[in-house]
């Protein structure tokens, strides 16, 4: 059975509207206005509706046709407040900037460190990495011991920065969204668009056009095939 049966707009429409909110940071009154400028008439809630339903779709199918992440992890944890209270966003990447993991959580200590590392080795099609890079935080320190001491743990300064800078798309997200108003909201989101960021992460400033061009194609391919009915 189609998962757009029974759903008034098509598929290609549909396809289009959650593309283009988990891919770009825009608003779900942005996506209503392109839509608009293309002769669609559909409203905010609809779009917010398929988001919810088709981007978890979309997510589950994107993470298993994906391939393995790479054997070196940058691992960082950064603030966000969700209803005027204070929680944690952990984010995984690896050396090519692909996200391997993300995890909203409300603690900082050593139970979620262990809880993430977790979701990290359970989620991962390879296993347990090479290597891990993190800041001094000593919840890591204790995580790597317990859970993958055979992994190298590197907490040099600075070279955790590509981890660091990964959280960026995120913030531009919580300014659009003007702050996360659920847990369970800020996880689905984040992993949906974590899904389709890496997807499309064709690495454009390491490669020539053609090749860009090559790559771009490919995922518009692999996107289609996800989102098949």
């Amino acid at each position: 059975m189609s998962i757009y049966k029974r759903h008034r707009f098509s598929s290609d429409v549909i396809q289009f509207a959650v593309w283009s909110y988990f891919k770009f940071s825009l608003s779900l009154r942005d996506v209503e206005d392109l839509l608009a400028q293309r002769g669609i008439e559909v409203s905010r809630e609809s779009i917010r509706a398929w988001c919810r339903k088709f981007g978890r779709i979309y997510q589950k199918r994107l993470r298993s046709n994906a391939e393995a992440s790479g054997d070196r992890w940058f691992i960082d944890e950064v603030f966000i407040s969700i209803k005027g209270e204070r929680h944690y966003l952990w984010r995984a990447v690896d050396q090519d900037g692909d996200v391997v993991d993300v995890l909203v959580q409300r603690r900082r200590d050593t139970k979620a460190a262990k809880r993430f590392f977790r979701r990290l080795l359970a989620s991962s099609k390879q296993g347990q990495p090479r290597a891990i890079v993190t800041d001094k935080l000593g919840s890591y320190s204790v995580a790597h011991r317990d859970l993958i001491p055979d992994t190298a743990h590197d907490t040099r300064q600075y070279c955790n920065n590509r981890s660091e800078s990964s959280h960026q798309p995120t913030r531009v997200r919580e300014r659009q969204m003007r702050r996360f108003k659920s847990r369970h909201q800020a996880q689905h989101l984040l992993n949906v668009h974590s899904a389709v960021y890496n997807l499309f992460n064709i690495q454009r400033h390491l490669c020539s056009a053609a090749l860009t061009r090559w790559r771009r194609d490919r995922a518009f391919a692999s996107w289609k095939t996800v989102t098949t009915g």
